[in-house]
């Protein structure tokens, strides 16, 4: 691993091996399936991997939905705020399912669709999100239906349902209030259904989640209203499985210690910034009780390109490695050129401790992706 030129995200499979183990152990005992969601990570070199616990994926794009069908296999659904007339057919030709945001966009595609399966998306108007950003319930969301008397004129035209309104939810008993709300809410059109997808959101892979009553409750629901449960695992699928891995290039203090690493969070960690929060370093390298205290920042030009302050158990040097853990989701998708800084590669950790690289970027790349 030294060997390889920083920065690089790392995918060990060991680890995603985890998470899948997990999904597989739901889908048996609930009779739940699992689509990977591309949104928060589609790194497809480990497609086969996943695979082999997984059914299939859901998408936000028709980019999503081919990449899906190409890559993974399995069921493959379609779901977009809105599509437009020039991508809706090849969005049905990769699809098994479509599910549409509003009753407008079911109205003007659903013959073009006819020959698959047909859904909608509810907002139950609760979710389960601290962040108003990326709240699908915030006041005045354009992320679905709510109004059950238009949703009922419509219910020829559909087989199935969405619901994603969890977000970062480790709360078992909160996952079950918001699914009691839906039941109750929207129970009679539940019945008329083939299939209901409860979205994304759910750490239920987390280390102290139960399992076993999540379970139970999928099977429940989906027993009650004779449907086919659907689960969005998206960070739940990739969880503490993939590092970010970097060098610190430069020492200097400016009232505190600075690190500087040849990584930028706009960059390559996008999500810090846009949640103000701080990346996660690996347990060998970071213990909470060490004597030396680092802002660890990014190489850009933002002045806020902060990793997080952290403590280490013996002052750092340049040259020194840092490893910042539970980097798969929403990063790799979300990398971009800023500052022209070179993407981190991708290189993958086999079962059997090898590592290789999968996807090198340079200075071509950045160049392709302008005009």
């Amino acid at each position: 691993m030294t060997k390889l030129q920083t920065p690089y995200y790392l995918i060990d499979k060991s680890k995603l091996l985890c998470n899948m183990e997990k999904i597989a152990y739901l889908r048996e005992k609930s009779g739940a399936k699992a689509l990977l969601a591309l949104k928060c990570f589609a790194t497809w070199g480990v497609f086969d991997f996943m695979s082999q616990y997984m059914d299939g994926t859901t998408s936000s794009s028709l980019y999503e939905v081919k990449l899906g069908r190409e890559k993974f296999g399995g069921e493959t659904h379609a779901y977009s705020v809105a599509y437009s007339e020039d991508e809706i057919d090849e969005v049905v030709a990769n699809a098994d399912k479509i599910i549409f945001n509003s009753i407008s966009q079911l109205n003007r595609f659903a013959k073009r669709c006819k020959e698959l399966q047909r859904g909608l998306r509810i907002n139950p108007k609760v979710s389960t999100s601290s962040f108003l950003l990326a709240d699908p319930a915030r006041p005045h969301s354009r992320l679905g239906e709510w109004d059950i008397r238009k949703i009922r004129e419509i219910m020829p035209l559909i087989n199935g349902f969405m619901f994603h309104n969890n977000c970062e939810n480790e709360d078992f008993d909160k996952f079950c209030v918001m699914l009691e709300h839906i039941e109750t809410e929207f129970g009679e059109l539940l019945h008329q259904v083939d299939w209901v997808s409860l979205g994304g959101g759910i750490h239920f892979t987390g280390e102290q989640y139960p399992l076993d009553a999540f379970a139970s409750r999928l099977k429940q629901f989906a027993d009650k209203f004779s449907v086919q449960v659907y689960l969005e695992p998206g960070e739940a699928s990739i969880t503490l499985s993939t590092s970010l891995e970097v060098t610190v290039l430069d020492i200097l203090n400016n009232g505190k210690e600075l690190a500087i690493v040849d990584s930028a969070t706009e960059a390559h960690m996008l999500d810090l910034l846009i949640y103000r929060s701080e990346a996660k370093l690996l347990p060998d390298a970071f213990h909470g009780k060490g004597e030396y205290e680092y802002m660890v920042c990014g190489k850009s030009c933002l002045a806020g390109d902060i990793f997080g302050e952290y403590r280490f158990e013996k002052p750092l040097q340049i040259g020194d490695r840092i490893s910042f853990c539970d980097a798969a989701g929403y990063t790799m998708v979300k990398k971009n050129w800023f500052n022209g800084v070179n993407m981190p590669a991708i290189a993958i950790k086999e079962l059997d401790g090898s590592i290789h690289i999968v996807k090198e970027f340079g200075y071509q790349d950045y160049v392709n992706s302008l005009s």
